[in-house]
């Protein structure tokens, strides 16, 4: 396959200078070659966006749950556009009618649902900024986000309304008014009177503007529409201010982007919406749908029952991160291996035979359409039968999990990378590219892009192997952090903003990310060490599920707590005659060995340094999780949270390797 380059330089580099480091050449998609791509007429604000589907789809369906039937779940119901609409239009008059304003803060609380998306647009009807309260942050940071954003009113998800009571006292400084979603109880309103506070039913609420009209508010492209506050791995979140500038310019790229590779999105697409709206991830993509008057089903709020979501709702994209993917991976591995050897063998074959075609170069759908027909069509089936994308984003996908994907899954699998501070899509890879694999692809039509080398890790945007922090310009960037003018002028560097990740351009033109800039220590004999990357190549081996790597400057060696693979370690211990659950398996010396040396195999093989190997590994069966806040929302790991809760264990590593 002929190397084809999807990007295009637009400005030369730059050495360093004023102790700035170089920087490398700037470059933007080829899908831009002769300019970004124009403002759509008329699309100037997020409630654009909806008005205009509403005014050309009014009877599409727009949302849509599942109707609960004798307390079992049956089809989805939808609501159109246009109803959609008109529910949008009471909300914002009742709003309106307890006397919030332009530019008045509105909190939404709660796991993904219909009222969720009705509040924000009612906030983007009336220049409202639309605060989201995370899911998954618990009260302290709920409680943070509240004062420092200074919410007055919030739309809260019944089942949640006892977590925001734990705000109070503290919260009532500056929230007035509670919106349930559902119901609310007496004793929740009596309690809430006593802080000042009202709260009222979503049906309650409705009533409060009938027979009231407020005019919409003129709504400018500058205008702040939402305030997302990103769970930093470090410190209290950051409030990332998002203009209607940049989720429009975003849409824009988009359109251009999906349109150049032949998959545009129609009225006809369906997308389930569960990865948390909370997030700018979701939130972008759901903005993409409802502008091209397509369809988002919502799902019932727990992960065990998602693929019997996905199998009623038969969504065409299907939006994921890799927490997901590595879910539906390792599910599929253990029905293949109880299949039976005839269908194993059956099923390795044709993999072996379309994994083949596909490095040749081959379209996904022409690489042995009798596999996808014969073997492959029950893992489409199990996605619900109709998706051709699904997008991976929010944190890196494991390679060996994209490639069993690109095989089997019978349609696109493509990886992006963005930020919130980037409104989310800034890179993605393209479809039908194999030589794409493990990489998140080139930038999206409406950015530029440049690496600027970072010196102490020896990462030099302008070797041959151009390598440096990914730095992004353009109108999709966000408009500063909220209160924070000191945070934003340290990212913000003549336009360019820096995103703390290292990237390496590949001959393709498109991007590996292989570092992050401030995960980097040195050890005690003066070697640095960047442990992102490191936890990334040996992240890499399927027989381990997740590892975080921790060393410091008093110790010469590199020490990991790991969560391997529960199949490949039972596999390994029944050969090797070894007794007992999981649990009492990662306790063993024996599987500890076996797994270092595996790791080490892994180290060698891609020519690691002598320092850059572990020395010595802890087992953990339980996966690192957000319960014992060990990661953030969207899976990346606290670092400093990981020492504090294993610090017993890397400390009787350290005693006992020595």
């Amino acid at each position: 396959m002929a190397t084809d380059k999807f990007i295009i330089e637009v400005e030369s580099a730059k050495p360093a200078k004023d102790g700035r480091p170089s920087m490398g050449p700037v470059y933007r998609s080829i899908f831009a070659k002769h300019g970004f791509p124009p403002p759509i007429p008329g699309l100037d604000s997020c409630w654009d966006i909806f008005r205009m589907s509403v005014e050309k789809y009014p009877n599409n369906r727009m949302l849509g749950r599942r109707e609960i039937v004798d307390g079992k779940p049956g089809k989805y119901v939808w609501m159109s556009y246009k109803e959609v609409y008109d529910i949008v239009i009471k909300v914002g008059n009742s709003i309106r009618s307890i006397g919030v304003d332009v530019g008045d803060k509105c909190g939404i609380y709660g796991a993904n649902c219909p009222e969720w998306i009705i509040s924000m647009e009612a906030c983007n009807a009336h220049g409202l900024y639309c605060v989201p309260l995370y899911d998954t942050l618990g009260a302290g940071a709920v409680e943070f986000i509240i004062s420092h954003a200074e919410v007055t009113i919030a739309f809260v998800e019944e089942k949640k309304l006892p977590e925001l009571l734990k705000t109070f006292p503290n919260a009532s400084k500056y929230l007035k008014t509670i919106v349930s979603f559902g119901k609310v109880t007496p004793e929740q309103k009596k309690e809430l009177e006593e802080f000042g506070v009202v709260l009222y039913s979503w049906d309650e609420f409705l009533q409060l503007g009938s027979g009231k009209q407020f005019d919409l508010p003129v709504k400018k492209k500058e205008d702040i529409c939402t305030i997302m506050y990103t769970s930093g791995t470090t410190g209290d979140p950051k409030g990332v201010l998002i203009s209607n500038t940049s989720i429009v310019t975003l849409i824009a790229g988009v359109r251009r982007f999906l349109g150049s590779v032949d998959e545009s999105l129609n009225v006809d697409d369906v997308y389930l919406s569960y990865l948390p709206l909370a997030h700018i991830f979701d939130r972008v993509i759901e903005e993409c749908f409802i502008h091209h008057g397509a369809s988002i089903g919502f799902w019932r709020g727990d992960v065990k029952l998602l693929t019997e979501d996905i199998g009623e709702l038969k969504p065409t994209v299907f939006c994921a991160v890799p927490r997901v993917l590595d879910r539906i991976y390792s599910g599929l591995q253990q029905k293949i291996a109880a299949g039976g050897f005839l269908k194993s063998t059956l099923f390795n074959l044709a993999y072996a035979y379309k994994h083949h075609n596909l490095k040749k170069g081959r379209k996904h759908f022409e690489a042995s359409p009798l596999s996808d027909k014969v073997v492959f069509s029950k893992v489409k089936e199990g996605l619900g039968g109709r998706v051709r994308l699904i997008l991976s984003g929010a944190a890196p996908l494991a390679a060996h999990v994209e490639a069993f994907l690109r095989v089997v899954a019978c349609c696109h699998v493509l990886q992006g990378y963005g930020l919130t501070e980037t409104c989310a899509g800034t890179f993605v890879s393209l479809p039908n590219r194999y030589d794409m694999l493990g990489t998140v692809g080139p930038p999206v039509p409406n950015v530029d892009v440049c690496l600027e080398s970072v010196p102490e890790m020896s990462y030099d945007a302008l070797s041959s192997t151009p390598r440096g922090e990914v730095c992004v310009r353009g109108d999709i960037l966000f408009s500063g952090y909220y209160k924070r003018e000191d945070l934003t002028k340290e990212v913000m560097i003549d336009g360019w903003f820096h995103t703390g990740d290292v990237g390496e351009w590949q001959p393709n033109g498109s991007l590996k990310i292989i570092d992050r800039k401030k995960n980097i220590f040195k050890l005690s004999q003066g070697e640095y060490v960047a442990v992102e990357n490191l936890e990334n190549i040996y992240g890499n081996n399927p027989i381990i599920d997740s590892i975080w790597i921790y060393g410091n400057s008093f110790e010469s060696f590199l020490v990991a707590v790991i969560n391997p693979n529960q199949r490949a370690v039972e596999q390994w211990a029944e050969v090797n005659g070894l007794s007992g659950d999981f649990a009492s398996l990662c306790e063993k010396p024996e599987v500890k060995e076996y797994i270092l040396r595996e790791l080490t195999k892994t180290g060698k093989e891609k020519k690691l340094k002598g320092f850059e190997f572990l020395k010595a590994v802890h087992l953990d069966p339980v996966p690192f999780d957000m319960e014992r806040d060990l990661l953030t929302p969207t899976f990346k790991k606290k670092r400093p949270q990981l020492l504090k809760y294993y610090k017993d264990v890397i400390d009787s590593m350290y005693k006992g390797t020595k």
